[in-house]
Order: structure tokens, then C-alpha cells, then sequence
């Protein structure tokens, strides 16, 4: 049993707090970074590396247990209760490994990470456009 998520707050990108605990644990889980078992971080320890309100991320665990994703135990703690991870998006996977060395490669040819995320967007559009499985 693990806990490895360490959450990163942008208070500046617009998306409610709560809902990016959520979506980091969401990307946690798709990547194998977290799996089924695992404990999430208390309130407390979020509040004090992120400077969350704990009300904020009691929130997101609740949201995060009815979407069937976690379970609070009384005096215990969150544990991961399913994973989202697939075998073609793990960190082994040929499609992980080709987009890391796209990311390599952007960067070595002098891309910004603003840059690159344009660029990645414009492609997740192509590919996906508005209203398809996104």
C-alpha cells in the first residue's frame, strides 16, 4: 500500500480546487501511478503542502468515492478502491514511451512548454474533436 500522489494546486487556471484533487487522482490512476489499495493523503497532510482547506479536499475525496473511485474508512483514511489504468497509457507502453520522446525531442529543438502544449492541444483537437470520446 503506497501513497505517492503529491497534489499541485494552480489557483490561477480557473478550475475549482476541489475539482483538480479530483482530476490529479483521475491521472494518478490512468497512468498506475495509483492503484487499487492505495491510501490518499488526509486533509491534513494536503492542507499543509498545498495550503488547501481541508473542507476542499474532503470534497474531492467524497466526489472521488461516488464516482466509485475511493472509499473513506472511519479512522483510516481514503484507499483507491478501482484503477483507470490501461495496459496502452501505463508508463511502460509504447504509446508512453513515443509521446515522452515527442516531448524530448520538442524540447530539444528549442519548444516552450507553451509551446508544446499548443501544439498538443491543436493534435487532442484534431483527433478528438468536440463531442467524440474525449
Amino acid at each position: 500500500m503506497k501513497s505517492v500522489v503529491v497534489f499541485r494546486i494552480d489557483r490561477r487556471s480557473g478550475v475549482a480546487t476541489y475539482l483538480q484533487i479530483v482530476r490529479q487522482v483521475e491521472q494518478a490512476l490512468r497512468m498506475g501511478a495509483l492503484e487499487e489499495g492505495d491510501r490518499l493523503p488526509t486533509a491534513a497532510q494536503v492542507a499543509a503542502t498545498t495550503k488547501v482547506n481541508p473542507n476542499t479536499t474532503l470534497k474531492a475525496y467524497r466526489e472521488l468515492e461516488r464516482a466509485g473511485l475511493a472509499e473513506v474508512r472511519q479512522g483510516a483514511g481514503t484507499f483507491i478502491t478501482r484503477s483507470l489504468a490501461q495496459p496502452l497509457t501505463g508508463p511502460g507502453s509504447p504509446l508512453h514511451g513515443a509521446l515522452s520522446e515527442w516531448m524530448r525531442q520538442a524540447r530539444a529543438e528549442g519548444l516552450s512548454g507553451q509551446d508544446v502544449n499548443a501544439l498538443f492541444r491543436a493534435a487532442f483537437e484534431a483527433a478528438y474533436p468536440s463531442g467524440s470520446d474525449a
